[in-house]
């Protein structure tokens, strides 16, 4: 699942589908581009309640991976802790991927 997963956000980083960073995914989620938030599993508690507040505000669809950021910066070519997916498609795959 893992290996599915990180080889989809590859080709989402490389289409231009990914918002990459605390500002950037905050961004896509208040502009209402963002379909799916992802946070690695090692986030800061910190980093996690801010991003998590606006998800809920903005109602986003969040899910906490069980991958850590080093190997989720491996596959998309930067090391970051939060994902915002902003494409419908992209999302619903890589939540069929997560099994939920």
């Amino acid at each position: 699942m893992n290996e599915k997963l990180l080889s989809l956000l590859g080709i989402a980083r490389r289409a231009g589908r990914l918002s990459l960073g605390f500002d950037a995914a905050a961004d896509s989620m208040r502009s209402g581009q963002c379909r799916l938030l992802l946070i690695a599993v090692d986030l800061s508690e910190r980093s996690k309640r801010s991003i998590s507040r606006t998800a809920q505000q903005t109602q986003t669809r969040t899910i906490v991976l069980n991958i850590p950021m080093d190997t989720l910066g491996a596959a998309i070519g930067k090391l970051t802790g939060i994902v915002a997916v902003n494409d419908k498609g992209f999302a619903e795959k890589m939540i069929t991927l997560c099994g939920e």
